[in-house]
């Protein structure tokens, strides 16, 4: 008996089309994000009112209008679109498409889009939201589908024909919906999917790159360890050992239809996030259509693809023939299920799918080279192996990528490397979190580069270091990280949970108190620039309410953020009322130092408001911003610089005569160079000719190889009051005082502490107090 009755069955088939000209057209329209309508004259004047807007010039007798549309709409379209562009030519044209579950009059479901191609219909559900926001929970509607959607097949098959395979899709638009929640996990195990933004970027990315054949990757990814069909593919094949693995190889050829469909690429995309590892980037679509043309001009790929059989999906059989005596391989039959996806495809997805719009893709067969349950890490080292001497990985991707390739390493550094790594890949793929989408993961583009984090998770505490198999603890451990901890697999994963839902809740509460001002939202906080200096004024708080005893390790993260919002408050609040001249000193700063300049202004706009927040580096950055003392230091150390150069020449020119200058040739040869240079450079910036004496190119290090060599020199006779180089430059700093470099290590720190007052680079850096006390103490001593 039919599931339907022939009147209901008769209505819902006029609610879908296969025209392909209607389709083009309703196409068209989904694609503009304008409702547009023609109206006469007469009645614009009511549609304007009600939000229309004219976009063209008025015609003869009627005028265009526009009107934006909203964003459950919009959404609902930009699906039915991408489902389009993925192949599909059989769509509901009427949004009261109300598809039946059950006999009574009441079963009936509205669906939102319903999309049919010669292999599986798909029926879609979108929910959508105008901003970022956490979804209504779905526990009814969900624990209800499985029951729903049995109906729904029945329904489908007897409008359009059994054998094709059917899912239901729950898309949703701005809803921080996790897939490891209760709701994702609901809907997983009633047969659904869960589209997601992180899903629909991802197929708008896979269209861009592989066009038409995309649908492969899009079947494989909904329909994943799903017989295609019940027939399995035989194929002979040689088993053969390598690399010291139990498990054995394959090699065999296949047509490339075959693999097309069989085989998954782990593109490193936040869509894939469930997957591990994921390595591969997206296809350059130029590459891909002269892959095509190649092969379709006779050419040909003669080595092999290489795979790996996802054993916990599907596995695969191989009989065997009589080993031969000569050799350990063997040849037989293997038997590969005809399902999708249960084949990750490790190298050569440009060739697999160079042949998917190819006169040969069901004529050809490809050498394939097949491993089966590889490890994680395996996989991942077998990818890096391969292309290490390819397209260099991309520094976004080689910070995601550490996560799988270090997780299970015996080194502790690599293991701390690898739970950052984890870090940023969660903080930016987690739907549910504030920063979701934001950051560069793999091959997404996003606002924010995993760089800045990469670097903010090294330096800010949060995390601890580590050098080899120790951590480098200072005083105390105020990371999130147990240290004392030996069971190390659990501690990541607790130390990377306790750090992510931190972090979260950090940018939730500037999302929140900055709700009505996302002009500094965005300029300062959710901002490369801001990355680091925000992360790392987090991890500088938490670590100074350790030290305090306010929290620990253990500390909940809304009690952690509670211990903290007054501080960051101080920092939004400060933000909001800057100043021209901070703000200038901010967005205008470039260059390696920016980031540090960043955070210490991050970090004294907090210590302006709570002074007991001073930590020792701001003490530092603060002394070197103080003019006032830069101003005696730079007098102090010109004062020495003078002393040095007067002592030198003179007593040179006692010891050596009129010949001092040959004495030191080739230091005057660097120093007539440099006068030279300097001289140019100033007629370049329009001062003119200005002669530079050679003795004003001195540096300390051209004092300190000069007082080394002659230290103790003295002229012939020696006059009345002379003093060595020993006598007046030996001079005790409390790091020993036994040999000539002890005595002489105070002229290392003095050119040191000369770079930071004399180079326009290190202008930001300055002196700090026990700096210009030691020039002080510098002075003094040489009695000047």
């Amino acid at each position: 008996m039919a599931f339907l009755n022939q009147a209901l069955e008769k209505e819902l088939k006029e609610k879908v089309s296969t025209d392909l000209s209607l389709l083009g057209k309703i196409y068209k329209a989904k694609s503009s994000k304008y409702h547009l309508k023609s109206v006469e004259h007469s009645l614009v004047d009511d549609f304007l009112a009600d939000g229309w807007e004219e976009y063209q010039e008025p015609l003869k007798t009627r005028t265009k209008l526009r009107r934006e549309k909203s964003h459950d709409i919009q959404f609902e379209d930009d699906i039915w679109c991408q489902l389009y562009r993925l192949g599909y030519r059989c769509f509901n044209i009427d949004r009261d498409f109300k598809l039946p579950f059950g006999k009574n009059d009441t079963d009936r479901k509205q669906i939102d889009v319903v999309a049919v191609n010669e292999d599986s219909i798909l029926i879609v559900e979108c929910k959508s939201s105008t901003k970022w926001a956490r979804p209504p929970s779905f526990k009814t509607e969900f624990e209800a589908l499985k029951l729903r959607i049995d109906g729904h097949k029945k329904a489908l098959e007897q409008l359009f024909g059994a054998g094709k395979k059917i899912k239901y899709v729950f898309a949703t638009r701005r809803y921080r919906m996790s897939r490891d929640g209760v709701d994702a996990k609901r809907l997983m195990d009633a047969g659904g999917f869960l589209y997601n933004d992180n899903t629909f970027e991802y197929v708008d990315g896979l269209l861009k790159a592989y066009k038409n054949a995309a649908h492969y990757q899009f079947m494989a990814m909904l329909f994943k360890g799903q017989d295609i069909n019940k027939n399995r593919i035989e194929v002979p094949a040689i088993e053969g050992q390598m690399g010291g693995r139990d498990e054995p190889y394959y090699m065999f050829s296949l047509e490339p239809e075959l693999l097309l469909k069989l085989g998954f690429v782990l593109h490193r995309t936040r869509a894939n996030e469930a997957e591990m590892p994921t390595y591969q980037r997206l296809l350059v679509p130029s590459r891909l259509k002269g892959i095509g043309k190649f092969i379709d001009d006779g050419g040909y790929f003669p080595n092999s693809v290489i795979l790996n059989f996802s054993e916990n999906l599907r596995k695969i059989e191989f009989q065997p023939h009589s080993r031969g005596g000569d050799t350990r391989s063997r040849t037989g039959i293997l038997k590969i299920p005809n399902s999708y996806a249960i084949a990750y495809i490790i190298d050569g997805q440009h060739r697999i799918y160079g042949y998917a719009n190819s006169n040969y893709k069901s004529t050809n067969t490809i050498p394939v080279v097949a491993f089966k349950g590889l490890e994680s890490s395996e996989q991942l080292e077998m990818f890096m192996n391969i292309n290490q001497n390819q397209k260099a990985v991309s520094p976004t991707l080689r910070i995601t990528l550490e996560e799988d390739l270090y997780w299970n390493s015996n080194r502790l550094d690599s293991r701390i490397k690898a739970l950052r790594s984890s870090v940023i890949r969660q903080l930016g793929g987690d739907q549910s979190g504030p920063l979701f989408g934001k950051i560069a993961l793999g091959e997404d583009k996003a606002i924010l580069s995993a760089k800045p984090f990469a670097d903010a998770l090294l330096r800010c505490g949060l995390l601890p270091e580590a050098k080899g198999n120790k951590f480098i603890i200072k005083e105390k451990n105020t990371s999130l990280y147990e240290t004392s901890s030996h069971d190390h697999p659990r501690e990541m994963r607790a130390a990377r949970n306790r750090t992510v839902e931190f972090i979260n809740a950090c940018y939730e509460f500037a999302e929140e108190f900055l709700e009505e001002d996302e002009s500094t939202l965005s300029s300062f906080i959710v901002y490369n620039r801001g990355t680091y200096a925000f992360l790392n004024l987090i991890g500088s708080l938490n670590t100074f309410l350790t030290t305090k005893n306010e929290i620990d390790i253990h500390t909940s993260k809304e009690d952690r953020l509670k211990a903290l919002e007054k501080y960051l408050q101080a920092l939004f609040e400060a933000l909001k009322g800057i100043g021209d001249e901070d703000k200038d000193r901010l967005l205008g700063k470039l260059g390696s130092g920016a980031e540090t300049t960043w955070f210490r202004m991050f970090q004294n706009f907090v210590n302006q408001r709570f002074g007991e927040y001073e930590p020792a580096d701001l003490l530092d950055w603060k002394e070197r911003q103080d003019k006032e003392l830069q101003n005696e230091g730079r007098e102090l150390g010109t004062k020495i610089e003078r002393h040095l150069k007067k002592v030198v020449t003179t007593n040179l020119q006692e010891v050596f005569g009129e010949n001092w200058d040959i004495e030191i040739g080739a230091i005057q040869r660097e120093c007539e160079k440099r006068a030279k240079e300097q001289m140019e450079k100033n007629y370049k910036e329009g001062l003119g000719r200005t002669d530079i004496p050679w003795t004003d190119m001195f540096g300390v290090s051209d004092y300190r190889k000069i007082i080394e060599k002659y230290w103790a020199r003295v002229p012939e006779p020696v006059p009345s009051g002379f003093r060595t180089f020993e006598e007046h430059f030996a001079l005790d700093i409390g790091q020993g005082f036994n040999s000539k470099a002890d005595k002489l290590k105070w002229l290392s720190f003095f050119g040191s502490y000369r770079n930071t007052w004399a180079h326009e680079g290190t202008k930001e850096k300055g002196l700090n107090r026990e700096e210009v006390e030691f020039l002080r103490d510098i002075h003094d001593r040489l009695s000047l």
